[in-house]
Formats: C-alpha cells, structure tokens, sequence
C-alpha cells in the first residue's frame, strides 16, 4: 500500500509556498542518491516548478540492460488555485499519485526489492495556478502550456507511459475511483489492454472500468477542439503507447474544488501503477499487441497527423 507516502506528500503539497525542491528533498530523505531533479519552466501565465525522478531498474537501459522502461507521468494544472481558492485542489491528484509512486519505489529499493525495468517518473509543483471557464464544470488552467510539459516529460527512452490525471470534470464517466483508457499510440485509439485489466481486478477485487474516448480527446491543446482533459496529451509526444489512469467521481467536480481528494481512490490508482510498473519490466504486461497494429498500419496507413494542430488551424 502507499497510504504512508500519500499522506506524506499530501501534507508537504498541501502549501501556498511548496516548490520542486522541498519535493526533491522529501525524495532524497527516502533514498540520499536519489535521481531525482526540479527546475522551474516558465509560460505564457506564470511558472511552475518541473520534477523528475529515474528509478533503475535490475536490468534496465540505465544499467545496460534491456528490460523495457515505463514512464508514470502526473499530469495537472497546479495543485493549488490561490488566491482564488486556499488549499490543495482535486486537479492536484495526479500529482499527488505520481510523487508517491516515485517515494514507494525508492522506499522498496532501499528494502531490498528493484523492479526489474527502469521506471521514470515526473509532475511539476504549482501552488498558485489559473483556472478557466469549461462545460460542465470549471478546469484548473496551468501556468505553461502543455507543449512545454510534454517536452519535459516524454523522453525517447520510454517505452510505456501511464498518465495519471484527476478526471472528474465531466459527465461521461460516473464511477467513484479510477478508470483507465484504452491504450493511444501515434493517433490511433486501440484496444484496451487485456494486461492492464487484469491488473485492475487483481489491485481493486471489482470489475475493470474504462472511460470513454472520442478523436479530439488525443490531439493536442490548442487546436481549438474540445478536450475531455489533459489526460492524454502525452499521446501527442511519443510514438510509445500511452493509457490514461484517471482519477473518478459519480459527479462532475471542478478541477479547482478543494477537499476532493479521497485517499482511498488516489490509493487505488497508486496501487494499480505500480503494479503495472512491476509487470511491464518483466515482460508480463503488454499495453498493445504489435502485430495487430502493424496490420492496421498496414490497411489503414498512418493516423500520426493527429499528433499535430492539423493543417487548418489558426493555434
């Protein structure tokens, strides 16, 4: 469980002043020679403060070996909206996922137990983000721009990546805890992966849930198009598979509401990650399969445009 390193980081988040480096620190008191970094990315509104976390893996690239590496991203606005609203706000769940999952693997290694795959993690840390007008409910906006943010984050040495983003902001999936997505790679919507729901009903003991995907969900902020969230814009980045984890509520909630996080759903989500982290570096967990969508390349040709603002954009 990563109840410990939730409630942990939720406390050290959970301020008007937090920044990458007390992360970083909060890090390094778990593992000393932690790879861990921060430093700031400056937008359009602001800046915020950029975190990434390396875990080698026993036979991962970082050590010359071969094991596959997965990337656990943390995507949000801010985890916080003041002066507008005090407190740590339900966009900042992501965030707060990915942060843990980073404490729990390095607490693991120091105990003894490495995966066997390179794990990277990576969120960034703002306080005081913008928020913005969005049907049906407010959306925290974000001090840079997503661009920036993909940038940082997808990196050609991933293999896989999970998102993690709060994903309560809508009517479409109505379901208290998480879901996950079906599996995106290079604008096409795949499949959902059989692996990735086994492991779902192994973390939770109930049924797998899956939301919903439309086109313009995958293609990238600023296109004018409307987007379900941020969830899947690392999938405008990379040419590796992308699955969203998304942090749920039976109800819409603003993305800027405060005291909406619940632990047990963070928990949950948390959980299934690592799970998933543990299983890709052996092999034993795959987010598509390649020689079906070799086929459709095949029939269909490539769908990667959609990876792009398009040809008849004024963004």
């Amino acid at each position: 469980m990563l109840i410990k390193q939730l409630i942990e980081l939720y406390d050290l988040l959970d301020s008007s002043t937090v920044s990458g480096a007390d992360v970083v620190d909060y890090l390094r008191a778990i593992k000393p020679d932690a790879d861990a970094e921060t430093y700031p990315l400056v937008g359009p509104k602001g800046k915020t403060d950029m975190v990434r976390v390396r875990i080698p893996g026993a036979n991962g690239k970082t050590k010359g070996g071969n094991a596959p590496t997965i990337g656990l991203l943390g995507r949000l606005g801010g985890l916080g909206a003041r002066p507008e609203r005090i407190g740590f706000v339900s966009d900042g769940d992501g965030a707060l996922v990915a942060l843990a999952l980073a404490a729990k693997l390095l607490d693991m290694q120091n105990k003894g137990d490495v995966l066997e795959g390179d794990v990277f993690v990576s969120t960034h840390v703002c306080p005081d983000a913008p928020t913005r007008p969005h049907e049906p409910v407010a959306f925290m906006d974000s001090p840079v721009d997503m661009a920036q943010v993909n940038r940082e984050e997808v990196t050609d040495e991933l293999d896989a990546i999970l998102s993690v983003d709060t994903t309560k902001g809508n009517r479409i999936i109505n379901h208290r805890g998480f879901a996950i997505s079906p599996t995106v790679k290079e604008g096409y919507i795949l499949k959902v992966s059989d692996s990735l729901l086994d492991i779902m009903q192994i973390t939770t003991g109930r049924l797998p849930v899956v939301f919903a995907l439309s086109t313009q969900d995958i293609t990238p902020y600023g296109n004018e198009l409307y987007h379900l969230n941020s969830i899947l814009q690392p999938a405008t980045a990379t040419r590796a598979p992308v699955v969203g984890v998304a942090i749920t509520a039976e109800t819409a909630v603003p993305g800027c509401a405060t005291g909406a996080t619940h632990l047990a759903d963070v928990e949950a989500a948390a959980r299934f990650m690592l799970e998933v982290a543990k299983a890709y570096g052996r092999g034993e967990c795959c987010f598509y399969d390649e020689e079906e969508y070799a086929r459709i390349l095949e029939l269909y040709g490539p769908m990667n445009h959609l990876q792009t603002l398009g040809g008849k954009t004024d963004a």
